[in-house]
């Protein structure tokens, strides 16, 4: 059955229900533009890494000694800064498109569909403000039946609002009911607003690693996050 909560107060007034068709558009841009807020974060945290400030000062240093021309070392700064940019956009539009050609493609045959599986999005003035999903875990732990948690997101325009939470709850209740013993999700440590959320509920951090070189490069670990669920 459907399940949903509803939160009013002075300033906000939400529903949280499960996912339909219609609201597909809806979802998909906001788990887009979601995904695109952490590009700027991404690009300030490369900034501040030794090897980045070693390459912005070592370059332009090393044509001005070759060449003796300070305009073409401030014109090398210039483009490094622009190559930057344009790389730690990559792995975000890497990943929006990867979701948006498997689980997201159809999200009703990917979550609705599938026993353990939900989808919810959270609605305020006929307007979708709030996703998240879970599927079950493949290949759980021996002894574990673990639900994952994904795109968990709020519009930027409808945060601190308690939004985030109550989906939470939404999943963290949703696999109570379905008995399962662990609630598990990965997020990036750039995600502080969600790391700080997940935490503050009581996941506990489990594991890091790196999703490609790339993200090696950046310094960007994936954190897995779990939440263990009092037995039956």
């Amino acid at each position: 059955m459907p399940r949903f909560e509803t939160q009013k107060s002075p300033m906000a007034s939400y529903h949280i229900r499960q996912y339909q068709d219609s609201d597909r558009e809806s979802v998909l841009d906001l788990f887009t533009r979601g995904m695109e807020e952490h590009i700027p974060t991404t690009f300030r945290h490369v900034l501040t890494l030794p090897r980045t400030l070693l390459l912005l000062l070592g370059v332009p240093l090393a044509l001005v000694l070759v060449s003796g021309s300070w305009l073409l070392a401030i014109m090398c700064i210039f483009f490094l800064l622009l190559l930057l940019r344009l790389l730690v956009r990559q792995p975000w539009k890497e990943y929006v498109a990867k979701c948006l050609h498997t689980d997201m493609a159809d999200i009703t045959k990917t979550y609705l569909s599938v026993c353990g599986a939900d989808f919810w999005v959270a609605e305020s003035g006929n307007q979708v403000v709030g996703t998240v999903g879970g599927l079950p875990v493949k290949d759980p732990p021996l002894g574990r039946k673990q639900l994952e948690l994904f795109h968990l997101s709020v519009s930027s325009q409808h945060r601190g609002q308690g939004i985030a939470k109550a989906l939470v709850r939404i999943v963290l209740q949703f696999a109570r009911d379905q008995g399962y013993s662990d609630v598990v999700l990965e997020t990036s440590i750039l995600q502080q607003g969600a790391r700080t959320l997940y935490l503050s509920m009581g996941f506990r951090q489990t594991g890091q690693y790196f999703l490609s070189v790339l993200w090696r490069l950046m310094d960007v670990p994936v954190t897995h996050l779990e939440y263990s669920l009092p037995s039956a």
